[in-house]
């Protein structure tokens, strides 16, 4: 018995579903999505130290969710609990090290430069979000470690304003952003760069033969001028 197949169905104009998709291939077509080529001047170890940023971002989530699964007690008295937790640390340090060493070079390569503006500024917020997911990871370890960044740095919170809202011997407000919230926005943010980059392309280097000064060529010999006497050398 063979199956009647149905006449296709005409698309609407006013579906929100084909606008998305449109507006979707528009921005990134499948070519800068998933490109199989780059320029040659990506061939440089600032990109390295992108690419370090991303691949500690996903050891951070991995072994972040084990320890967020197995709970203090696990990570604090067991010998596959200290690994983990190591490993989670070693991935932060890696993470703040490469992404420093990139943002500083993309700033020195002003790499908001030909309609970039969003690709840097994406780079520079993952950053400043980072950091305060980093404190709340420090304030999250359930130890005198813990206890003593907690006490120091609410000082510098209620500096600010921010203490009645952003507790931070509060253990169970400082685990829920750690585990939940800020790692949500580090992600959004490193995965609205990485598209942005990859629907704007890599900043390329600067043109220097633009910048130096021309070349003096070598004319022709002119005469020596006469000496102030007037008498012939």
């Amino acid at each position: 018995m063979s199956g009647v197949v149905p006449p296709p169905v005409a698309a609407s104009s006013k579906s929100w579903t084909l606008k998305v998709r449109e507006r979707g291939v528009e921005a990134l077509p499948p070519d800068r999505l998933l490109p199989d080529g780059q320029p040659i001047y990506v061939a440089s170890w600032i990109y390295v130290f992108g690419v370090a940023s991303i691949a500690s971002l996903i050891v951070i989530i991995g072994s972040g969710s084990i320890l967020a699964l197995k709970g203090p007690a696990w990570w604090h008295y067991t010998g596959v609990g200290h690994f983990f937790n190591s490993i989670h640390l070693w991935s932060v340090e890696l993470f703040f090290f490469a992404m420093v060493v990139h943002l500083w070079g993309k700033y020195w390569m002003a790499a908001w430069r030909g309609g970039r503006g969003r690709v840097w500024v994406t780079g520079a917020v993952t950053f400043l979000v980072a950091i305060p997911a980093a404190l709340t990871g420090y304030v999250s370890q359930q130890n005198f470690d813990a206890q003593w960044i907690a006490t120091q740095a609410k000082d510098a919170m209620n500096s600010i304003g921010v203490g009645a809202f952003f507790n931070l011997t509060n253990f169970g407000q400082m685990y829920s952003y750690h585990v939940l919230l800020l790692p949500v926005a580090v992600v959004l943010l490193a995965g609205a760069h990485v598209l942005l980059v990859r629907r704007n392309g890599v900043v390329p280097p600067f043109e220097l033969e633009k910048k130096l000064p021309p070349t003096v060529s070598a004319g022709p010999e002119t005469e020596a001028p006469p000496s102030p006497t007037g008498a012939a050398s």
